[in-house]
């Protein structure tokens, strides 16, 4: 069962940095599951998210709702024998597609995932398994070679509001077509995890660091550390520390999405973005999907996911 608590009022929402109105919007396995089948299966109807995903009627209504109140669905009428409305994705909500591929993709390569499906290059015919690239030289771009500045008013507590769903775990545990749960969502779906690691990104180890700089009591910092450590995001090192591993560095390739989409499209207080710069050629963030068979950009109509 899952009990919904309404989305928040816009002016909350308003005093948050872009990248926290992003993970209010996305943190939510529900709404990356709506989203992905939009995408994948051409879904656009409630019946049809329905059927495909096992919700609940109450569930869907919010989740939708919700979408469409951030401009992401639009709600359009056509004729089936009587009126009916089916929900569009709009520009904003279409240019979330890299951002979801990108979940696949560090599902598939770190998450024990490899019998998602790939994703198959049109313009080349080869298995695309997308890597992250610097729009500005189109090389390869990781977090290790870029540099990450917060504005002057990028405060931790900006970066989410409580989370507005209880997290949900299907019985059975069977497996989603792009898999988006337990290891991403245990990151995306709850705000602390995700201040954790951006706090991580900006370079942050101790305990007492993470604890001053979140404003986060010492329960909740002790028990999100752990399972950053447990997912396998994070190594505790003998003085104390936490150092990312590769699987959390390769992270920053959903996160680079995130921030690029939630600044881009979300309006915020200004001074609360977070720069980033590709450290080898010195171009501001503006990442890309490549193809690892051809090294051409990825498009989403040039592309599609072999499902068997």
């Amino acid at each position: 069962m899952e009990t919904v608590s309404g989305t928040e009022p816009r002016a909350a929402r308003a005093e948050l940095s872009a990248i926290g109105q992003a993970l209010a919007i996305l943190g939510d396995r529900w709404v990356l599951l709506i989203l992905q089948r939009a995408f994948l299966l051409r879904i656009r109807t409630f019946a049809g998210w329905r059927d495909a995903l096992g919700i609940s009627d109450s569930v869907l209504a919010a989740r939708l709702r919700e979408l469409v109140d951030h401009q992401i669905f639009e709600l359009a009428a056509y004729r089936n024998g009587r009126t009916r409305y089916e929900y569009r994705l709009t520009e904003r909500g279409l240019s979330l597609w890299a951002l979801l591929v990108a979940i696949h993709s560090w599902e598939r390569g770190w998450a024990d995932r490899g019998r998602l499906p790939l994703l198959r290059h049109d313009l080349c015919g080869g298995d695309a398994e997308p890597y992250l690239g610097c729009g500005g030289c189109r090389k390869p771009m990781s977090a290790r070679d870029t540099r990450v500045e917060p504005g002057p008013l990028a405060r931790f507590p900006r970066i989410g509001l409580p989370r507005q769903h209880r997290r949900t775990v299907r019985p059975g545990g069977v497996a989603d077509l792009m898999g988006y749960c337990p290891d991403s969502m245990e990151i995306l779906g709850d705000r602390w995890s995700t201040s954790v690691l951006v706090a991580a990104f900006l370079g942050i180890r101790r305990f007492v660091d993470f604890q001053s700089g979140l404003g986060i009591a010492p329960s909740i910092l002790t028990d999100r550390l752990r399972r950053s450590v447990e997912l396998g995001v994070s190594d505790p090192l003998p003085d104390g520390s936490y150092r990312l591993t590769d699987k959390g560095l390769a992270f920053f390739e959903v996160f680079a999405f995130l921030i690029d989409w939630a600044q881009r499209e979300l309006p915020a207080p200004e001074g609360s973005a977070l720069t980033v710069t590709h450290g080898p050629c010195g171009a501001a963030l503006d990442p890309i999907l490549l193809c690892t068979a051809c090294g051409r950009s990825l498009r989403r109509r040039e592309v599609h996911f072999v499902l068997s």
